[in-house]
C-alpha cells in the first residue's frame, strides 16, 4: 500500500519548526527592520515598538542561532553591539516582506470575513 502523501514526517517536522520561527510576529518585525541595515539593540527595540527587552533578546538569539542574524560586539566603553541580517536573513526578508505587505493590504478583508462569520454563528 502506498502512503497517502509523498511527504516524510521528518520533512514535515523540519518545515513546521522553521515556519514557527519565521512566522512569529516579532521575527517578522525584527527581520523587516534589519532589512534596512545593521542596528544596535536599543535602536532595534525602538524601531520595532511594543517589544519588551526580554522578547527582543529571545527573538535575536533565535534568529542568530538559525543563521538569519549576526551579532557583532565592538570593544568600546560601553560595549557596542550591532545586529545585522546574514545572507540567509536577506533571503528570508523577501517572503517576510511579501507576507507583511499582503497582511497590510488584506487586513480589512479578513476583519470583514471574521465579522460576517461571527454574525452567522452567533
Amino acid at each position: 500500500m502506498l502512503p497517502r502523501h509523498p511527504h516524510r514526517s521528518e520533512d514535515c517536522r523540519a518545515i513546521s519548526e522553521l515556519l514557527q520561527r519565521v512566522g512569529d510576529k516579532w521575527t517578522v518585525l525584527v527581520v523587516g527592520k534589519l532589512g534596512d541595515g545593521p542596528l544596535r539593540f536599543n535602536e532595534l527595540r525602538s524601531a520595532v515598538g511594543g517589544i519588551s527587552q526580554k522578547m527582543l533578546t529571545t527573538t535575536l538569539r533565535g534568529l542568530e542561532r538559525d543563521g538569519f542574524v549576526t551579532r557583532t560586539v565592538f570593544p568600546t566603553i560601553p560595549p557596542r553591539v550591532d545586529y545585522e541580517l546574514t545572507e540567509l536573513g536577506h533571503e528570508l526578508l523577501v517572503p517576510v516582506s511579501a507576507l507583511g505587505e499582503w497582511a497590510r493590504r488584506n487586513t480589512d478583508r479578513v476583519r470583514a470575513a471574521r465579522e460576517k462569520f461571527d454574525r452567522m454563528h452567533a
